[in-house]
């Protein structure tokens, strides 16, 4: 088989060096990864199959890592990945979800087949896909090791993307522009949230005349009405109607590698206390926005943006963005750089991140987003949707000229 390359070998094989060597200055001899995220990263394995356990072995006593993975995802594996075939380690399916067997016993297998069963194994500890249960079959089943903690060891090293990972997520912030259009064009009176749930995943996954789109690693968000005020809601079973708000964070994904956008929209004439809302908002992130530089902290990204919003009287606890790019459900984000205080990250150029100004306040809300990467000149957007409160399906013009050229936050 074939494998179909989405970065040149050379990129893996620097991946794969930059790794070890944090491992090294880690102390760690063997990495066990289990989060598909960072698999896909060293490996280039792209499959919906880490609803069952698997994982990525990584040493500096061999060349190359090595895939282990459900037998009926090897080829997937052979189809995907850069490795030779002595580097896929398919298991027997009698190891899935078994009663007497786990796939952690297999990996052990494995690691002990290579001699790697001594010295220190780090292993992801708060990874989505590594459970208790794995780890206890782990140390069962390589008791002479010593396990460590290496969460987020290699999310640290995907902080900074090559170009050919900003190519794809300036494909995803193409996708995203036509989702969020998409969105606008469809939510009006009297349509079905989930039918505009609908429109917004077809967009998502057709994608553009270029570049068709991959699933995101998280659902449309899209409260609306007094759900406006809460976070992380999606669609109900209820028709839109005249005077509701609408919060949108949906996100356009490529190989993996998504392109964050969230706006909010109005079905008819906004409130004023939603209008003030958008202007502070908008100010803030272009605040934001403008203190992006190489050599600036995180921290400073979010300073900015308090100063704004304190101005005006009000306040926002969770941060404003964290780093984005490569990743499967349930997250989009990466764990690691945080745009908030304390956070003294230092921006390099090709860092991304999605800085969302989510405000959640007692019955309504406001959601403006950007994603973003780090360029020796600032901060280059990877959507191009207007930064603005949308009015949809507005009937009731009369005296409305002010407000409606209030709504940028000019």
């Amino acid at each position: 088989m074939t494998p179909v390359a989405l970065f040149d070998r050379p990129e893996y094989e620097l991946r794969l060096r930059t790794v070890k060597s944090r491992m090294g200055q880690q102390g760690i001899d063997t990495l066990i990864l289990t989060d598909p995220a960072n698999m896909n990263y060293l490996t280039g394995y792209d499959g919906w199959s880490f609803y069952v356990p698997q994982a990525v072995v990584v040493s500096e006593d061999l060349d190359e890592p090595v895939w282990i993975g459900r037998g009926q995802d090897g080829n997937g594996a052979r189809l995907t990945c850069w490795m030779s075939e002595n580097a896929i380690e398919p298991y027997p399916d009698y190891f899935v979800q078994s009663e007497v067997r786990h796939p952690m016993d297999y990996v052990a297998e494995v690691i002990r087949k290579y001699r790697l069963d001594r010295g220190v194994i780090g292993v992801e500890m708060d990874a989505y896909y590594f459970s208790a249960w794995a780890y206890q079959r782990l140390q069962a089943g390589l008791s002479d090791a010593r396990f460590v903690d290496a969460h987020l060891l290699v999310n640290w090293v995907r902080l900074i993307k090559s170009d050919q990972e900003i190519f794809y997520m300036k494909q995803a912030g193409e996708i995203v522009t036509s989702a969020m259009n998409t969105a606008m064009g469809y939510i009006r009176a009297g349509v079905r949230e989930a039918d505009a749930a609908g429109e917004i995943f077809r967009a998502q996954i057709q994608g553009t005349p270029e570049v068709s789109g991959d699933y995101p690693a998280i659902v449309p968000l899209m409260p609306s009405g007094v759900r406006t005020g809460a976070a992380h809601l999606t669609w109900v079973n209820r028709r839109y109607e005249r005077g509701d708000a609408v919060n949108i964070e949906l996100a356009g994904c490529v190989h993996r590698y998504h392109a964050p956008l969230s706006r909010s929209a109005v079905i008819g004439r906004p409130s004023d206390r939603l209008i003030d809302l958008a202007k502070v908002v908008i100010e803030g992130i272009d605040a934001a926005l403008l203190v992006v530089q190489p050599g600036r902290l995180t921290e400073d990204v979010d300073a900015a943006w308090q100063q704004v919003i304190r101005r005006y009287g009000y306040a926002k606890d969770s941060r404003l963005g964290y780093s984005v790019g490569l990743n499967y459900p349930p997250d989009w984000g990466e764990h690691t750089a945080s745009l908030r205080l304390g956070d003294k990250t230092i921006l390099e150029t090709n860092m991304a991140f999605h800085l969302i100004a989510g405000m959640w306040l007692d019955g309504y809300g406001l959601e403006i987003s950007e994603s973003f990467r780090v360029t020796p000149f600032g901060a280059e957007l990877f959507a191009n949707v207007e930064r603005k409160l949308f009015v949809l399906d507005d009937q009731d013009d009369v005296g409305g000229t002010e407000w409606r050229l209030s709504l940028s936050g000019s």
